[in-house]
């Protein structure tokens, strides 16, 4: 069998039986196909170690960088182990396939009190009624204030939020869900979206003969609003802020880092962000010392 068309039923075992969310399952299509090319799509049994580290070193020279060489080393490793497992091979050749180190890269945060700077900018703003500013200013507040993922964000429906426990249901990575609470500030700029935004957006649907929808949030033509869309407004708000073009993961590492300034518990912080280890939510750690260390070194007299 060609690993070409080893790749496609292991994509589909990987979607099907083991359930992995979709932008993951796309990931090990492209791993996948870039080997298939580097190998001139050669028979699954023909491939050797040698190969494979041939292949990591192409992408080394291309420049491609060392967490995306890490990850097709991973989605190498899985797909041989399955080919086992499957009896389309005897032995493992990635068996001895090493990852590069990756070196530690910390997520941007925005200062606390400039971002409740602008969250209020964009409160003040809203407030003038327009449906759109209602909108943005709602999907802020909640991105920050539930730290949850853009994908999560734009899947809402109407009934996944509990005004009165100030609670919203999401659906994270693996189709897992969980109940992720949020403040007062996210809550009081949702009603005034759901109230007085929601329903101008939604009758531009109508007007366009697109079908009613549940989601939360809508777009300007009263669709589902798409994780573009809000990438656009998050880097538009926050782009100046950080001084980089960012997207909706800022307000999530900046809520996370602000937990643990305030003294949240980690697993706590795991909790709210849905981690499946706590190993992942620990760089927040890191960002914090960081951040206490730079302070320090500006205070101290002594530093």
């Amino acid at each position: 069998m060609r690993i070409s068309r080893a790749a496609e039923t292991y994509a589909t075992h990987l979607a099907d039986v083991r359930r992995l969310a979709p932008a993951t399952v796309r990931a090990y299509r492209s791993d996948l196909a870039d080997l298939t090319a580097a190998s001139g799509d050669a028979e699954l049994t023909d491939i050797d170690l040698e190969q494979l580290r041939d292949w990591l070193w192409q992408a080394t020279q291309r420049g491609d960088a060392r967490s995306t060489i890490g990850r097709r080393t991973s989605s190498a490793r899985g797909f041989f182990a399955w080919a086992v497992e499957e009896h389309l091979l005897d032995t493992d050749p990635s068996l001895r396939l090493v990852a590069p180190k990756r070196g530690r890269t910390l997520p941007k945060v925005a200062a606390s009190d400039s971002l409740t700077a602008l969250l209020d900018l964009l409160r003040e703003a809203a407030a003038e009624g327009d449906p759109v500013a209602l909108r943005d200013h709602a999907l802020l507040e909640l991105l920050y204030g539930a730290a949850v993922r853009v994908s999560e964000l734009c899947g809402l429906d109407l009934d996944d939020i509990d005004a009165q426990r100030r609670t919203v249901r999401v659906l994270g990575k693996g189709s897992k869900e969980r109940v992720v609470p949020f403040g007062g500030a996210a809550g009081r700029a949702l009603d005034a979206y759901l109230i007085r935004g929601r329903p101008p957006l939604l009758a531009r649907a109508a007007e366009g003969r697109a079908p009613a929808t549940a989601a939360v949030f809508l777009g300007v033509r009263g669709g589902r609003m798409g994780t573009r869309a809000v990438y656009d407004v998050v880097s538009r708000v926050l782009g100046p802020e950080l001084g980089a073009a960012v997207g909706p993961h800022a307000l999530r590492h900046s809520a996370a880092t602000h937990l643990l300034d305030g003294g949240a518990d980690l697993r706590a912080v795991q909790e709210i962000l849905g981690h499946a280890s706590l190993g992942t939510t620990q760089i927040y750690t890191h960002v914090s010392s960081e951040r206490l260390t730079a302070t320090y070194r500006l205070a101290h007299p002594r530093a």
